[in-house]
């Protein structure tokens, strides 16, 4: 993500405590009126955006660190269950303890949006993401679709397929520079 600041570069810090992604879950399967959407904060821990020519981004999250948000209509044990599927099934967190984002080409476009390229590390796969970044004030927003089989992630299914989590989880971005 960059700014227009001509050829001095100026790393700055990601806020973390400003900055969100979050992740939507969704159902689907013939009895997925049973099943619940989900909301997941993916806290960064930390990154740096370069405002230069040579403009750069990238951060890191620990899955660890991932939360479902508490829905109402869920119990308790319901939502320690929903978060331990994620972590363990979902996630592995102890075998993939980060995701990764490092760009790798960010081209300014019109009305104060930015393209961005760059590599995405997620359980244990790279793969290469294009952004559409909008430049809003200090504040960097964008939303992408992501399919969990790409990154090897195999979507929770019970109930031999009735009820499963949909393959494309939706992304927002919100990043604040220090």
């Amino acid at each position: 993500l960059a700014a227009t600041l001509p050829l001095v570069a100026q790393e700055k810090a990601i806020d973390t405590e400003r900055s969100t992604i979050i992740i939507h879950v969704g159902k689907s399967g013939l009895l997925s009126a049973a099943a619940h959407d989900h909301t997941i904060n993916a806290p960064i821990s930390s990154g740096s955006i370069r405002e230069s020519a040579a403009s750069h981004i990238e951060f890191t999250v620990e899955t660890a660190k991932m939360t479902v948000k508490p829905d109402p209509k869920i119990d308790a044990k319901t939502q320690a269950t929903i978060q331990m599927d994620m972590e363990e099934m979902t996630l592995e967190t102890k075998k993939f303890p980060e995701i990764k984002f490092r760009s790798s080409r960010i081209e300014k476009l019109a009305g104060g949006q930015w393209k961005l390229d760059g590599d995405l590390s997620l359980h244990g796969v790279t793969k290469p993401v294009s952004l559409t970044v909008k430049q809003t004030g200090d504040s960097y927003t964008t939303r992408t679709v992501l399919k969990q089989t790409d990154f090897g992630i195999k979507p929770i299914s019970i109930g031999g397929g009735m009820i499963k989590v949909k393959n494309e989880v939706e992304i927002d971005f919100q990043i604040f520079a220090r």
